[in-house]
């Protein structure tokens, strides 16, 4: 007797789909998602550049582009509109994060902010020492700023692939040193790495920061204004000698962080009008009417700068960035040798991340919580502290954008400082994840917190 084969059923459609996306949905949702995808796109472009694709690599991100008519021509290539253009929204999204936590978060009150802010002290002074020391009397000293930054992004990864190894209160703690390194690296570039001051620009530049100030005085929540003085700002910045990404920062840090009413006001309003709206008759019409109410109601309560946050920061992790990596990472190893690495401009980037960073934060912190300045954050151990101050040698995307504005003009200088900056952050990412893996668990919260013994943290 003749067996009929079985037929497969095929598998519908949306249920294929939601199969295929399910693990890129839940990737999203990691609160590591954003430093592995910065990561992965730091590997890809080593590979890619060492492929035989390398020119292929070079051509994509050295490829001429112009924008504008006449006289207001830029040309640029597809990297330099990543690095100038497009990190202009990450810097956007800095200055909204600064601005968060000076008005609401960790930076709030001077007791919170003092720790973190003399641990990143010794974190931007100690590597840049470090690096100085080796690099001074050459052309490379003007590199110094490189090691100074922690990447907020890979060092925040690392430390949530370690859940339960350590404590919310360390995490606090090196979010806010992270932005503190930020206030510092901002201000460096704009200090240290213009291309020469014109007076009349940044006179301009001053006259749009006025108009933005009166925007936050005013509560101007429509992000098409702020889109509109960014641009502006960025053009006079950019022909004022500062470098125009700060543009972003400084209106990050004008976007209203307050909402235009208590919530408690709004809900207090509300409760009385959806009794009323229940006690109506069914009308469908005035029931979208009413429920667009509603929702224009509740808007009042979510700060601007909340909602801007929300909308950029996915474009800012999972796009900007990621693709400033991709530019910014590929160096062909072709020719190198351990000599190469061991030259003062690498060496100095490598040691003021891997060692400069750990030194500093660490004793800087041990001495404000020795001296009753401070208390150790997340009660903490040693250990725990010292592994968390080496993760933030990770610097990664504010030194490779230093190192961009230090040796714009010469890429022998630039490959180098790249070169430190990938083995700096490889080795300060190893070390603090396995110090951490490996070492004491955090203390219990029922057990009393200790101040350090001497020679401990």
């Amino acid at each position: 007797m003749e067996t009929r084969p079985e037929t497969v059923q095929p598998v519908p459609l949306p249920r294929l789909f939601k199969v295929a996306v399910a693990p890129v949905q839940a990737f999203f949702k990691l609160e590591a998602s954003g430093g592995i995808l910065l990561a992965l796109c730091a590997v890809a472009a080593m590979i890619w550049a060492n492929s035989p694709w390398a020119s292929t690599y070079t051509g994509l991100f050295d490829a001429p582009l112009a924008f504008g008519t006449g006289s207001t021509l830029f040309h640029f290539t597809f990297r330099e509109f990543i690095n100038d253009g497009l990190m202009t929204i990450f810097f956007f999204l800095v200055g909204m994060e600064i601005k968060r936590e000076l008005a609401a978060g960790e930076l709030r009150t001077l007791s919170k902010a003092l720790l973190p802010l003399i641990a990143a002290v010794g974190g931007m002074v100690v590597p840049a020492a470090i690096y100085a020391a080796l690099n001074a009397g050459t052309p490379a000293l003007k590199g110094w700023a490189i090691p100074m930054a922690t990447d907020i992004a890979f060092a925040i990864g690392c430390l949530t692939l370690l859940k339960g190894r350590v404590s919310h209160g360390l995490v606090v703690f090196l979010t806010a040193l992270a932005i503190f390194d930020d206030i510092g690296g901002i201000l460096v570039i704009a200090m240290f790495y213009g291309t020469g001051l014109h007076v009349e620009w940044l006179l301009a530049a001053l006259g749009v920061t006025a108009v933005l100030v009166a925007c936050n005085k005013f509560y101007v929540r429509n992000g098409l204004v702020y889109a509109v003085l960014l641009g502006a700002l960025w053009y006079t910045m950019h022909h004022g000698g500062v470098h125009a990404t700060i543009a972003g920062v400084v209106v990050g840090m004008m976007i209203p962080a307050r909402p235009v009413r208590r919530g408690r006001l709004v809900l207090e309003e509300l409760h009385g009008f959806i009794g009323q709206l229940l006690r109506e008759p069914e009308d469908e019409t005035l029931r979208t009417n009413q429920l667009l109410h509603i929702e224009e109601q509740l808007e009042d309560i979510e700060p601007p700068l909340t909602r801007f946050v929300h909308i950029w920061h996915g474009w800012s992790a999972y796009a900007i960035v990621p693709l400033f990596a991709l530019a910014n990472s590929g160096i062909s190893l072709a020719g190198m040798s351990l000599a190469d690495v061991l030259r003062p401009l690498p060496l100095g980037v490598v040691l003021g991340l891997f060692v400069g960073k750990q030194l500093g934060i660490f004793l800087f912190t041990w001495v404000a919580v020795k001296t009753g300045l401070a208390d150790m954050p997340g009660r903490a151990g040693a250990m725990q502290l010292y592994g968390v101050s080496v993760v933030a040698g990770i610097g990664f995307t504010v030194a490779l954008f230093v190192a961009g504005l230090a040796f714009a003009n010469e890429p022998h200088l630039l490959t180098e400082a790249k070169l430190g900056i990938l083995l700096g952050s490889l080795l300060s990412a190893l070390v603090g994840y396995l110090l951490l893996r490996f070492g004491p668990t955090p203390r219990p919260q029922g057990e009393p917190a200790s101040k350090p013994a001497s020679g401990a943290a």
